[in-house]
């Protein structure tokens, strides 16, 4: 049976979008005219799921509000914007939302164990300021723009095995995420943050992950005590090291944006732009027309 509850993690601070993040959370941030976090939600609703799990902070509860738009106030939207579907209107549409509250910020194991008290079975997370789409377009086209948690279900389904999604980088930021070694279709080695020179590869872990139930075990054998946050790392070293194993699915057919770094926030801004057929033209030309003063 494959996954039936999905967790997005936006509990963090979000300190190097500072100040920025100090009043408006990175997980919401828009991607031109689409919040993050609702790339996210429909990444998931795309797989069926409809059990969707939002871990947060103390801080960011106000954030959840905004999300959960009551019928009279998205009726006044669509009047306003007939082009627009109701499900980017309102996100939280047939979906059944959960709200978890990280007390304290212990890392990515620590923050899913708020929610697994109501998860069962294997489950998807999803790191709620990350984004990996494959369609580019504009809030009134209501088609799928990622089957990236579809590729890690699907990947899944054929051995029951935990899966995680990699996405390839430049050599420069492999020193910014867990890099992977690769052997006949399995992960041997995950080494966070190297160096460029003891980097075993060119693929990085890019925040989307399929775990199985005994996750819930693991993290008590791998506390968060003994190896902070660390431990979610333990926890697939674990996986790797044993008759399981740890699956994955390559998504560099998917673009990857980050809404946690101001530069790459920025990139991501102008790149989705130029690919979306509404705003790409007009723009580039205004660019070279720019970069040409």
């Amino acid at each position: 049976m494959g996954p039936k509850h999905a967790i997005i993690l936006a509990g963090g601070i979000g300190s190097r979008m500072l100040p920025a993040s100090s009043l408006v959370p990175k997980e919401i941030m828009p991607l031109i005219d689409l919040p993050a976090i609702n790339y996210a939600i429909e990444e998931i609703k795309n797989t069926g799921i409809n059990n969707i799990h939002i871990v947060i902070n103390e801080q960011k509860k106000w954030m959840i509000d905004l999300l959960k738009y009551n019928e009279k106030y998205v009726s006044s939207l669509q009047k306003m914007r007939t082009d627009i579907p109701s499900n980017f209107l309102n996100p939280l549409e047939n979906i059944n939302l959960q709200i978890h509250v990280q007390e304290i910020q212990l890392g990515f194991a620590n923050a899913i164990s708020y929610a697994l008290d109501e998860v069962s079975g294997p489950f998807l997370v999803l790191l709620g300021d990350n984004i990996l789409i494959d369609e580019h377009l504009p809030p009134t086209t209501n088609i799928s723009r990622s089957n990236a948690s579809l590729k890690l279900i699907k990947k899944f389904n054929e051995n029951k095995r935990p899966v995680v999604g990699l996405h390839k980088v430049t050599k420069e930021e492999l020193n910014s995420f867990g890099v992977v070694k690769k052997v006949n279709g399995k992960i041997t080695e995950i080494v966070e943050k190297p160096d460029i020179e003891n980097a075993p590869s060119d693929s990085v872990l890019c925040g989307r992950y399929l775990f199985t139930e005994d996750f819930k075990d693991l993290l008590i054998k791998y506390s968060v005590e003994k190896f902070g946050e660390l431990q979610s790392i333990e926890i697939q070293k674990h996986w790797m090291n044993s008759e399981q194993g740890l699956d994955y699915v390559d998504l560099d057919d998917h673009d990857w944006y980050d809404s946690g770094q101001p530069e790459v926030w920025l990139k991501a801004q102008i790149d989705h732009a130029l690919k979306r057929k509404d705003l790409g033209p007009s723009l580039r030309e205004w660019l070279v027309q720019r970069l040409s003063e």
